[in-house]
């Protein structure tokens, strides 16, 4: 796991992180990593999955005829691995 060191970081605001991680019954640090969690990873954000099924819905489903023409064109040559010569 990755370590953060915060420099300058105000009094006021240390002293209230540490009132708020003892209001949730948590050390400092733990309170601090689940305010980055949740700052950086939101539960509502869209991921690509939701976002591509969507826009599938939303341009109409294809038929399996459409799928198949997709299928034949797709490329099924195997990848060649990179070389670094």
């Amino acid at each position: 796991m990755a370590n953060v060191h915060v420099r300058n970081l105000p009094d006021a605001v240390h002293r209230a992180l540490r009132v708020r991680a003892a209001h949730h019954g948590r050390s400092t640090e733990a309170e601090i990593r689940e305010i980055l969690e949740a700052a950086a990873r939101p539960p509502k954000r869209v991921k690509l999955g939701s976002l591509l099924a969507s826009i599938a819905r939303e341009a109409g489903r294809l038929t399996d005829a459409e799928a198949e023409g997709f299928n034949q064109l797709r490329d099924k040559t195997p990848a060649e691995p990179m070389r670094f010569e």
